[in-house]
C-alpha cells in the first residue's frame, strides 16, 4: 500500500480473517530510514486505524440485525447528524447500493457501527468522456476579468460627449477648437490613465486603515483562498482586538506599492517566476521599512519527512535575491508566542510544521547590513512555514469556514489555534517588542501559573 520511488515496497498488508496484518519494511531506528521518527509515520498509523477491514461485514453475519443511519455524508464529503430514521434490515443494507434511501454515512447497529462509503473495494474510477463540442476549462484558468477600468473609461467618454454636446448647442464650441478639446479629453481618459487612477484609489484606501495583503500568484484558486483567509483573519482581529482592518487586497509585486501594508501573505505555488531586479528592490525596501512577509510553502503534510519539497525549492529561488537576516526555528520564549495569546504551537491546515523567524542576536554584537531587529523594534521581517494558514483562516462571505481542518472537535480546536497565531502575527508586526518589556513579565508569569 506504499512504495518508494524505485518500486521497493515500503508498507504491505494482507487480510487475515476479520483483520489485517500490516508490515512496515523499515528498521525501528534511523539506521536505514528516518520514517519511524517522522510525523508522517504517525499520520500513516492514524490512517491505518480508520481504514481497517473490521468494518467490512459479510452479508451472512448481518442477517437478523437492524441498522439505523445516525450520520449522513453530504455532497461535500462531511458527516452531518440526521434525525430519527427508520431502521434497515442488515441483510438488505448489505446488498443495497448507495441511494437516497440507503445513503453513505455512519450506521449504528446493536453493538457496533458501520461506515458505508460511496466507493467499494472493487470500484473503478474512469475518466469522464466529454463530447467533442464541449469546451473544458482547467482549474488554473482565470474565469474572471477586471472590467473596472473599462467601465470607468466608458463613463468618462459619455461625460465627455455630454459636455461637448452642451458646448456645441450653446454655440461656444466651433470648428478646430472642437477637435482640439475632444482629442485632449479622449487622451486623458485612456485605459492606462484609468488603471493609474484605480491604483491611486487603492493606495488611498490602504492608507486610511489597516489592510492585510497577499501576493497574487498565477493560480486563481490559491488567490481566492488567500483572499478568503485574510478576510477570516481580519474578522477575527475586528472581533477580538482593537484593530479594525479593512477588506484585504491582492497585490502585484510589479504594479503595486507595498509600503501601505504592514503584513504580506505570500503563498508559494509551483510555476512562480524569478523576481525581477525592480521587484527585489521593492521587497527589500519593504522589509527594511518595517513590513512583515509570511512565506507559506503549504507543504506541511509532507515536509515533515525532512526532505526539500518542490515548493521549498521555489521559495529558495524567490528569496535568493532578498536581503534576509539569519533565520532560525522559533524559540519557545519568542515574543511572537505571547504578543496577544500565549501559544506553543502554530498550526494551520496542517498541525505539526514549525516556523522560522529572524535568529536571535546578541545585543552587544551588531551585524552589519542586517539591522532588522534594531530598525523594526524587534519585529522579525519574515516568517517562513508550510502549514497552509490561509486555508485554515478562510471564510466565506457569511463568515463560515470555507475549508475543512482536521477531524471533528479536534479540527475546530486546530482552526482556533491557527486564528490565534494569525492574531499574534498582526499584533507582533503592529506593536513590535511591546510584550518583551520587563514590566509585563510578572503578569505573564501569573497567567502562566493559572
Amino acid at each position: 500500500i506504499a512504495r518508494l520511488s524505485d518500486g521497493t515496497p515500503l508498507v504491505t498488508r494482507r487480510q487475515l480473517g476479520q483483520g489485517q496484518v500490516v508490515l512496515f519494511h523499515v528498521t525501528a531506528n534511523t539506521e536505514w530510514s528516518n520514517l519511524p521518527i517522522s510525523g508522517l509515520f504517525v499520520s500513516m498509523l492514524e490512517r491505518l486505524s480508520v481504514i481497517g477491514s473490521a468494518a467490512n461485514f459479510e452479508p451472512e453475519s448481518l442477517a437478523g440485525s437492524t441498522w439505523q443511519l445516525v450520520q449522513q455524508m453530504d455532497g461535500a464529503g462531511e458527516l452531518r447528524r440526521v434525525g430519527d430514521r427508520a431502521g434497515i434490515a442488515g441483510a438488505e443494507l448489505a446488498q443495497a447500493a448507495i441511494s437516497a434511501q440507503t445513503p453513505a454515512g455512519l450506521y449504528q447497529g446493536q453493538d457496533r457501527r458501520w461506515a458505508r462509503n460511496i466507493l467499494s473495494e472493487d470500484s473503478q474510477l474512469t475518466p469522464a468522456r466529454w463530447p467533442g463540442e464541449v469546451r473544458l476549462l482547467g482549474q488554473d484558468q482565470v474565469r474572471s476579468h477586471r472590467l473596472g477600468a473599462w467601465f470607468l473609461a466608458l463613463a468618462l467618454c459619455l461625460l465627455t460627449a455630454d459636455v461637448v454636446a452642451s458646448l456645441w448647442l450653446s454655440g461656444r464650441l466651433r470648428g478646430g477648437v472642437l477637435a482640439a478639446v475632444t482629442g485632449a479629453l479622449l487622451t486623458s481618459i485612456s485605459p492606462e490613465n484609468a488603471l493609474a487612477q484605480m491604483s491611486q484609489d487603492r493606495a488611498i484606501a490602504a492608507s486610511r486603515a489597516v489592510v492585510l495583503a497577499y501576493v497574487e500568484t498565477q493560480d486563481a484558486r490559491q488567490d481566492e483562498i488567500s483572499r478568503a483567509g485574510l478576510l477570516g483573519l481580519s474578522q477575527a482581529l475586528f472581533q477580538r482586538t482593537s484593530i479594525e482592518p479593512a477588506p484585504p487586497m491582492g497585490l502585484s509585486l510589479a504594479r503595486d506599492e507595498l509600503s501601505f501594508f504592514p503584513f504580506l501573505y505570500w503563498p508559494i505555488t509551483l510555476g512562480q517566476q524569478a523576481l525581477s531586479s525592480e521587484e527585489l528592490s521593492k521587497l527589500n525596501r519593504y522589509l527594511k521599512g518595517g513590513g512583515m512577509i509570511l512565506f507559506d510553502t503549504r507543504d506541511g503534510d509532507i515536509a515533515r519527512v525532512g526532505q526539500t519539497t518542490k515548493e521549498g525549492r521555489v521559495l529558495q529561488q524567490l528569496a535568493s535575491g532578498l536581503n534576509l537576516p539569519p533565520l532560525a526555528p522559533i524559540a519557545p520564549d519568542h515574543v511572537l508566542t505571547r504578543s496577544f495569546y500565549l501559544l506553543q504551537d502554530f498550526p494551520g491546515r496542517y498541525p505539526r510544521g514549525g516556523i522560522w523567524v529572524e535568529a536571535p542576536q546578541n545585543s552587544g554584537v551588531q551585524v552589519e547590513g542586517m539591522p532588522f531587529r534594531n530598525l523594526n523594534d524587534g519585529v522579525t521581517p519574515v516568517v517562513i512555514g508550510g502549514n497552509d494558514w490561509a486555508a485554515a483562516w478562510a471564510v466565506d462571505e457569511a463568515g463560515e469556514p470555507l475549508l475543512p481542518v482536521g477531524r471533528g472537535m479536534a479540527g475546530e480546536r486546530q482552526r482556533e489555534i491557527a486564528l490565534r497565531f494569525g492574531v499574534n502575527l498582526i499584533m507582533h508586526v503592529l506593536t513590535g517588542n511591546y510584550k518583551s518589556d520587563q514590566v509585563h513579565v510578572p503578569e505573564l508569569l501569573k497567567r502562566l501559573g493559572e
